[in-house]
């Protein structure tokens, strides 16, 4: 059976980062029939995933997200179409995150 792994380090810390891994558990269960479990920890959470031809799961900790799964003989035949929606859905949730957060202002040029 061939293996899905993503790895994506951010800076959201546990609290944001649960909510985040909510939302993709909330779209993934709508856009791909997926039957979701959250396991919460006091370190991070696990989000289990399953559906025919599909089992995983998505590690939330604080700096970053693991993402395992395993896909069945039919599904594997996929498997790098599947590995790029998952990257694309968990991508652009941390980017829309990450639009929320104040920049740092600018630097003036130090006086020559």
């Amino acid at each position: 059976m061939p293996d899905i792994r993503i790895h994506r380090e951010h800076q959201l810390g546990l609290a944001k980062a649960r909510k985040l891994a909510w939302e993709w558990a909330e779209k993934v269960e709508e856009k791909f029939d997926m039957e979701c479990t959250v396991i919460e920890g006091e370190e991070g959470d696990t989000v289990e995933f399953t559906r025919s031809g599909v089992n995983g799961r998505l590690i939330v900790a604080a700096d970053h997200f693991d993402v395992h799964a395993k896909l069945g003989f039919l599904l594997g035949a996929f498997s790098k179409t599947i590995e790029s929606e998952i990257e694309k859905n968990l991508d652009s949730l941390l980017a829309a995150s990450s639009k929320g957060k104040p920049k740092a202002p600018a630097k003036k040029a130090a006086k020559k």
